[in-house]
C-alpha cells in the first residue's frame, strides 16, 4: 500500500479536528438561522455545551469563526471548480461543464442562504462581505480569468480582456433563474438548470467566440 508520507492525526489532535468541525457547524447554523449581527460568541457556546473561553481558544472572535464557515462552505467548489477550469481544445463544451456546475451550485439551499445572509448583512458589516468576496467570487473569478486568457492565447475566444470575459460568464450565471431563486422562487428542476447553462454558454459564446 503507498504512503502518503503525511503522518495521520493522534488522538489529541483528531479530537481537536472535530471539536473544531463541530464548532463550525454549529456557528453555520446560527449565522444562517439568526443572522451574522443578531449570532454571539455566547450563544454559539452555549450551544456547543461548553464555555466560551474553549471557543476563543479556536476562535478568538466572531470574525474569524464566519470566515471558518465560508472556507468550509467554499472549499469542495473551489477545487471542483480548479478541476472543470483546465485548459481545453473544446471551449464551447468546458465553458458548459463550469456553466452547469456552477448554476447547479448557485440553486442548492445552503448556498443560497449563505448568498442572503451575505446580501442582507453586508451593507451594516463590509467586512463581511469582503470575507465572502476573497473565498467565493474572487477565487472563482481569478481561474476564470486565467481560463479565458489560455482560450484566447489559443484562438478559441476572440481577443478580449480576460477580467472582462469572466466578469461576464459569472454575471450571466448569476442573472434570471438565479435572481428568481434568490427572491423566493421555488428551486428549478435539474431540467430547467440544464436549459439555463446551455443558454447562458450560447450566449456567452456568441459573444466572446473567435470572430469568422
Amino acid at each position: 500500500m503507498p504512503q502518503s508520507g503525511k503522518k495521520p492525526p493522534g488522538k489529541r489532535e483528531a479530537r481537536k479536528i472535530d471539536r473544531r468541525e463541530a464548532i463550525v457547524e454549529v456557528a453555520k447554523r446560527q449565522f444562517l438561522d439568526n443572522g451574522y449581527a443578531a449570532t454571539s460568541m455566547s450563544a454559539i457556546a452555549a450551544e456547543l455545551g461548553g464555555s466560551k473561553a474553549t471557543l476563543w481558544s479556536y476562535f478568538p472572535n466572531k470574525e474569524d469563526l464566519i470566515a471558518a464557515v465560508l472556507d468550509e462552505a467554499t472549499a469542495a467548489y473551489r477545487q471542483q471548480f480548479a478541476d472543470l477550469l483546465r485548459p481545453s481544445k473544446d471551449m464551447p463544451s468546458a465553458v458548459l461543464q463550469f456553466t452547469r456546475s456552477f448554476m447547479a451550485k448557485l440553486t442548492l439551499p445552503e448556498p443560497l442562504r449563505l448568498h442572503r445572509l451575505i446580501v442582507a448583512e453586508s451593507g451594516r458589516n463590509p467586512e463581511l462581505g469582503q470575507l465572502f468576496f476573497e473565498r467565493a467570487p474572487g477565487p472563482t473569478l481569478a481561474m476564470l480569468r486565467d481560463f479565458m486568457a489560455d482560450g484566447m492565447a489559443s484562438g478559441q475566444l476572440r481577443q478580449a480582456d480576460p477580467q472582462l470575459a469572466a466578469d461576464a460568464l459569472t454575471s450571466l450565471c448569476l442573472g434570471g433563474m438565479h435572481r428568481r431563486i434568490l427572491w423566493g422562487a421555488p428551486p428549478p428542476a435539474p431540467a430547467a438548470v440544464e436549459t439555463e447553462a446551455r443558454n447562458v454558454t450560447d450566449i456567452f459564446m456568441a459573444a466572446f467566440g473567435p470572430r469568422p
